[in-house]
């Protein structure tokens, strides 16, 4: 009976490595595809008989840049995507904080709240959206589409800080504030520097989310296209190595976001690894 466990054990481990390999496989191909077809020359793409091609070039990348003049659209992108970081920081951080550290009527229902705005599709509120901005006069501006994605990232945003926030305990700030330390103080001395790693990757996490926003930024903008919707208007109808190069650029932030801030990815959705 004893030889047996082993055994088991080990068909339980070979099933798991197959299982997570098979996932790894299947979320990594499109990456793959789409940075290799980035990367490779026309002659090659468009031969059928080639599963992986053998000549690479940048040209797509310059034809993209100048000749369909996304450099402008990128510029676009990361001043919108900025100013959505700032404004979702700026106004979830004391959102959060207050979720995280306060007792009051009706907080649940906040929280609640805050998801039941994820369950409105967004062709439902892109038309009243662009009415309302016409009228305030910021619509095809750069602040409008800031303001609208910072409305939508801002509730899943509150959440996270709350998390990050509740997993800071409050022991250090009444042992700061009995040092003489004010509550502001204490929330600026001693909870932001604890919080700050897992601060700092949901901020990075709104930017990206607004860097890959397309519909809203589409119906609010006609010549301050961002990156998404100035490829939905152009590269769309151009060839389709143009299509996996303009993909690969939109992707690679989010790539490079994952990279940097796996270690406090767990911590982000609230989490705490002790």
């Amino acid at each position: 009976m004893s030889q047996k466990i082993p055994i088991a054990l080990k068909i339980r481990q070979l099933v798991t490595i197959f299982l997570v390999g098979i996932i790894v496989i299947w979320f990594l191909s499109p990456v793959v595809l789409i940075t290799i077809s980035a990367f490779a020359s026309p002659g090659d793409y468009y031969q059928i008989e080639k599963v992986i091609p053998t000549h690479f070039t940048l040209n797509q990348f310059k034809s993209l840049f100048f000749g369909l003049e996304a450099w402008k659209a990128i510029l676009t992108s990361i001043k919108v995507a900025g100013l959505t970081m700032l404004l979702s920081f700026i106004l979830g951080l004391p959102a959060g904080y207050a979720l995280s550290r306060y007792i009051f009527p009706g907080k649940n229902f906040l929280k609640l709240l805050c998801l039941a705005t994820k369950m409105l599709p967004l062709m439902v509120l892109a038309v009243p959206l662009l009415i309302i901005f016409m009228k305030m006069g910021v619509s095809d501006t750069i602040w409008g589409t800031s303001l609208a994605h910072t409305a939508m990232v801002l509730p899943i945003i509150i959440l996270i800080f709350s998390s990050i926030l509740s997993g800071v305990s409050v022991d250090y700030e009444e042992a700061a504030m009995i040092f003489g330390l004010s509550r502001l103080h204490a929330f600026f001395r001693i909870t932001i520097p604890l919080a700050l790693p897992g601060l700092a990757a949901s901020a990075i996490f709104a930017f990206v989310l607004s860097w890959n926003e397309v519909f809203v930024a589409t119906i609010l903008t006609l010549t301050n296209r961002t990156l998404p919707a100035h490829i939905l208007k152009t590269a769309m109808a151009s060839p389709d190595y143009l299509k996996f190069t303009a993909g690969f650029i939109m992707a690679a932030p989010a790539m490079v976001f994952i990279f940097f801030v796996r270690k406090h990815l767990v911590t982000m959705w609230g989490i705490s690894l002790k």
